[in-house]
């Protein structure tokens, strides 16, 4: 498994804006993520040629450094993510100016949060199929591409089924990763205990949608239930949606519960959820 690719303990979430539209028959989710999450744990190294060891008899040597390879790197890994222009550009040209390297993994996997904040699907969806050849235990790339679809999800998309699948599949996958990931050098116990849980709400928050938009709203309800407790900080359209599960189910307490805890939560939710909990109060 990449280590590499796990958030950081402290790295901060950037704000999702969720667009709420209603589609005839089913209460549909059209997702637009504003912002990515920028995924950059892996030590970025240092520039220079390091001094080659002498090596043994029938031992092979290490792999030549190359010192332009390791600055253009270095470039695109100390690029800030608040220029994604620039930094897209500079992990662009490395792939294809190295397309051999051992960074190659890590720099796609990045370009992937690049575009997910750019919204620029193509370029998302291509840079995380690129990544996962390379490693398919990534998982940031799993989980992100996994919730990611279910929320840009049409329904008139002759793919679309297909691409539900595809999610539930990266989920289900990245869930049974997170459940064997071992804890790499250089996190505390604490830092690995929190990122677990994060991107595990993150799996399962992709999975309530995606059985969502199945309108399987048991299953839905139960991934949605999971990512709501476990997130320090959880989504309000998964609350939204837990409560609109809620309700189909006819638990219409536990569904003014959902839309209550959805209501305290700042943004463009926040209205419609203190209607709905008023009504949902209503119909007990």
């Amino acid at each position: 498994m990449n280590i590499q690719s796990l958030r950081i303990a402290n790295a901060k979430r950037l704000s999702r804006i969720i667009c709420i539209c209603f589609a005839i028959g089913l209460f549909a989710v059209d997702a637009g993520v504003a912002q990515g999450r920028m995924q950059q744990s892996q030590t970025p190294p240092k520039s220079g040629t390091p001094s080659v060891q002498p090596t043994a008899p029938g031992v092979a040597a290490a792999p030549k450094v190359d010192p332009e390879e390791e600055m253009a790197y270095k470039a695109f890994y100390d690029a800030g993510p608040q220029d994604a222009d620039k930094k897209s550009q500079l992990g662009e040209s490395f792939v294809q100016k190295y397309p051999s390297s051992h960074y190659d993994e890590a720099v796609y996997a990045s370009l992937v949060q690049v575009y997910l904040g750019k919204q620029d699907w193509d370029k998302f969806y291509a840079s995380a199929d690129k990544a996962l050849a390379l490693d398919p235990n990534d998982v940031s790339v799993l989980t992100t591409v996994g919730w990611v679809i279910p929320h840009t999800y049409n329904p008139n998309d002759l793919n679309a089924d297909k691409n539900l699948t595809k999610a539930e599949t990266y989920e289900k996958h990245s869930i049974e990763l997170l459940g064997t990931l071992v804890k790499p050098s250089g996190m505390t116990d604490d830092q690995f205990a929190i990122s677990k849980t994060e991107d595990l709400a993150e799996a399962h928050s992709g999975l309530g949608l995606i059985y969502f938009r199945r309108q399987q709203f048991d299953e839905s309800a139960k991934e949605l239930k999971q990512a709501t407790q476990a997130s320090a900080h959880p989504d309000p359209t998964d609350l939204y949606i837990l409560g609109v599960d809620l309700q189909n189910l006819k638990a219409n307490s536990e569904a003014a519960d959902a839309f209550d805890r959805c209501a305290q939560i700042p943004g463009g939710l926040q209205d419609e959820c203190k209607k709905r909990a008023d009504a949902a109060k209503l119909a007990k």
